[in-house]
């Protein structure tokens, strides 16, 4: 989710949006749906950083990936009730909405290359990361997280501390994101930028975190 001008963002539309889609019922589309392919991407994106030169950074990152449950990281099957059964995006990012060119048109929702069934608290991930590291201001994260849950989105309770639900997806997003900047500044022979740094430094952070926080406690993924 690009920082770009994050007051524009249209925070409401799009989770409202995500929580239209969520609601879908899977079984009339035509199929079969895969599989939604969050823990695969962070595999994929940790075998690309493995491929580049070892550095301080990519040792955090690492470690910080060691301390996700396996299946998170797409090397185990998901536990039993983590698999989940709703229509999700994939791949949300302010990138994949466009507004309707028609007067007050509405906002719509883009690119489901990545749509699948899984559970929909991964939809909200990227978000929920960039949010825990600094780089999503808590008035906007506070907009869109009100705006999910006001429209009813299923992948968090109505009320109530939300991170026992994001804690786990949020990690592996920052993890995913961190490896992706580390691989893509070193194919570019460049250092990182500012935002790359910060997901960086989340991961040097959430190495030294218990993974999930006890239920009800107020917890930052990324300390």
């Amino acid at each position: 989710m690009s920082p770009d001008d994050p007051d524009a963002a249209p925070w409401e539309e799009t989770a409202a949006l995500l929580a239209r889609l969520h609601a879908v019922p899977p079984g009339p589309l035509p199929g079969p749906v895969p599989p939604m392919r969050g823990p695969a991407k962070v595999a994929a994106a940790l075998r690309r950083l493995r491929g580049v030169p070892p550095s301080p950074g990519s040792a955090a990152v690492l470690r910080a990936a060691g301390r996700l449950p396996a299946w998170a990281r797409g090397e185990e099957p998901p536990p039993a009730g983590a698999a989940g059964h709703t229509l999700c995006h994939g791949d949300l990012h302010l990138g994949q909405l466009v507004r309707s060119p028609a007067p007050g048109g509405p906002w719509l929702l883009i690119d489901v290359d990545d749509l699948g069934l899984g559970p929909p608290v991964w939809d909200l991930a990227r978000p929920a990361a960039w949010y825990a590291t600094g780089l999503l201001a808590p008035e906007d994260w506070t907009r869109f997280l009100g705006a999910y849950r006001s429209a009813a989105g299923p992948a968090l309770p109505a009320g109530g501390d939300p991170w026992p639900y994001l804690d786990v997806p949020a990690r592996a997003l920052t993890v995913q994101s961190a490896a992706q900047a580390l691989a893509k500044a070193a194919a570019e022979r460049r250092a990182l930028d500012e935002p790359e740094e910060a997901l960086v430094d989340a991961c040097a952070r959430m190495a030294g975190l218990p993974v999930e926080p006890p239920a009800g406690a107020r917890a930052s993924v990324v300390g």
